[in-house]
């Protein structure tokens, strides 16, 4: 089965073709146009202006992504595409167009919720065979391996953790399209907290890599030294849901009352990120051992951040958790389309598909 994954929620114009073959899903060709760029100029997403661009690039972007893997639109099984949430502006982009094709192709639609499809990153092959390819390049340069050995996908129960600008939730999944909705965050996102404290370290947008950037810098967190004690707000709550905005607050209480050298400002960074990332590991691992979890999949924009894949990889390892553990590839946890399509393998299509509606609040919790 090959399906064309279409996605538009925020800035980025992106898709994807992926073949299901024996329940092995691999990339045939995924196309990302961004905005980012424009958008870090007024230090955050203008939603006008980003529907504006997405007018420009869907067609485009849809017409190399089906050119790029020498296929034709007879070739094409279905059509997917993420209806929400978003900005209703990007949204209605991919959505109306993804209706035009269904009906003008003849081709079944395939709704995705764009939360629900940042998990299936998991589950595309590729991801395995670029990190190990980036690992045993460093590490092993002339040591070959079996690259059709390494696809390994979560197994259910599966506890997943979606991390990202606009949504810090943890879910715990029974099945395709069964799961039950454990926490979410009550205020600022993960990713949202870090684009707020870049921002009042005089840093651009998206404020995560900034933070990485400079935290890496640090020597006290070379040392695993904490240089500034920041709260891990709800850290020790008996429930699963989040809370960053007491962080940002603690932040800029710092930075308005003491004036940051470069290195105070490279310790600060490191603190922060330290605190947002003992937040999600300590809940996640919590929750995993509750439901005895021995499958934990992370996704989402923040799933890049390189300390945050490091501590879960530790603590996964611990003998009181002995998790497996799922990241996507970096380029597979920001927006892309490619996630949109392979979940779409396990969700039925429309009935109708004229009938679909872009849905900007949609969200895991039911």
């Amino acid at each position: 089965m090959i399906i064309l994954g279409v996605e538009t929620t925020c800035d980025e114009t992106a898709a994807a073709v992926l073949t299901n073959n024996n329940n092995r899903i691999t990339i045939l060709s995924n196309i990302v146009a961004s905005s980012a760029s424009l958008q870090a100029k007024y230090g955050g997403i203008i939603p006008e202006q980003a529907a504006r661009e997405q007018i420009k690039s869907i067609i485009p972007v849809i017409q190399e992504a089906i050119e790029n893997c020498k296929l034709k639109i007879e070739n094409l099984d279905a059509i997917s595409v993420s209806y929400g949430p978003g900005l209703i502006g990007s949204l209605l982009v991919g959505v109306e167009t993804a209706k035009t094709l269904a009906l003008v192709w003849n081709k079944p639609l395939i709704p995705v919720n764009h939360l629900i499809g940042h998990f299936y990153a998991n589950w595309i092959d590729n991801q395995y065979k670029v990190e190990c390819i980036e690992y045993r390049g460093r590490k092993q340069k002339n040591k070959p391996f079996i690259l059709d050995t390494l696809y390994t996908i979560p197994a259910f129960p599966c506890l997943g953790l979606l991390v990202s600008g606009g949504h810090t939730d943890l879910v715990l999944f029974k099945s395709h399209g069964k799961y039950i909705y454990l926490g979410g965050t009550r205020d600022d996102a993960a990713g949202e907290c870090f684009d707020k404290c870049a921002r009042l370290l005089g840093l651009p947008y998206p404020g995560g890599p900034g933070i990485s950037k400079l935290a890496r810098l640090a020597k006290r967190a070379q040392k695993g030294k904490d240089s500034y004690k920041l709260p891990r707000p709800m850290i020790d709550s008996k429930d699963f849901d989040f809370s960053f905005s007491g962080l940002k607050t603690s932040v800029s209480n710092i930075v308005s009352n003491k004036r940051l050298t470069i290195n105070d400002k490279r310790n600060f960074a490191a603190s922060i990120e330290q605190a947002i990332v003992d937040v999600l590991v300590t809940k996640t691992i919590k929750a995993a051992q509750k439901y005895k979890v021995k499958q934990i999949m992370i996704a989402g924009g923040v799933a890049a951040n390189a300390k945050l894949r490091s501590e879960f990889e530790k603590n996964c390892q611990l003998s009181i958790v002995n998790c497996t553990l799922y990241i996507p590839p970096v380029a597979l946890c920001t927006d892309n389309a490619a996630m949109i399509a392979a979940a779409a393998f396990f969700i039925k299509p429309c009935k109708d598909p004229l009938k679909l509606q872009a849905n900007p609040n949609l969200s895991l919790a039911y």
